[in-house]
């Protein structure tokens, strides 16, 4: 059963930072991209964040977050990290670690798309 478990969110001012973590068990975690969406309470869109591939090291990341945000992995641990920095109110969303182990996706490749499997998200709030 793949299971994806997130932490780390909280309450940041702006221009702060936080490291969201996720533990991921039930596929073997090298082998596919990993990666983080974002979803805003109450709405019903979801945003790509970042993606990982593990396998070669290569990352990808929305525009509004790239130079702010790092995606990374500890193997030995099955954990993948978001450190977010000079963090912005419109950053305040419910973070979600995602997976996709059907091998169809690369990272890069498709942008930054959904993936099949997520957690119970982890909430980040940035106030003004």
């Amino acid at each position: 059963e793949v299971q994806l478990v997130e932490s780390g969110g909280g309450l940041v001012q702006a221009g702060g930072s936080l490291r969201l973590s996720c533990v991921a068990s039930g596929f073997t975690f090298d082998r596919y991209p990993i990666g983080w969406f974002r979803q805003v309470p109450g709405k019903e869109r979801r945003e790509g964040v970042s993606c990982f591939s593990i396998s070669d090291g290569r990352s990808d990341y929305a525009d509004s977050v790239k130079g702010r945000f790092t995606i990374s992995t500890d193997n030995a641990k099955n954990t993948v990290y978001l450190e977010m920095k000079s963090l912005k109110p419109g950053n305040t969303a419910v973070n979600y670690c995602e997976a996709d182990i059907t091998g169809i996706y690369t990272c890069p490749g498709q942008g930054l798309p959904l993936y099949d499997y997520w957690g119970q998200g982890t909430q980040v709030t940035v106030s003004s």
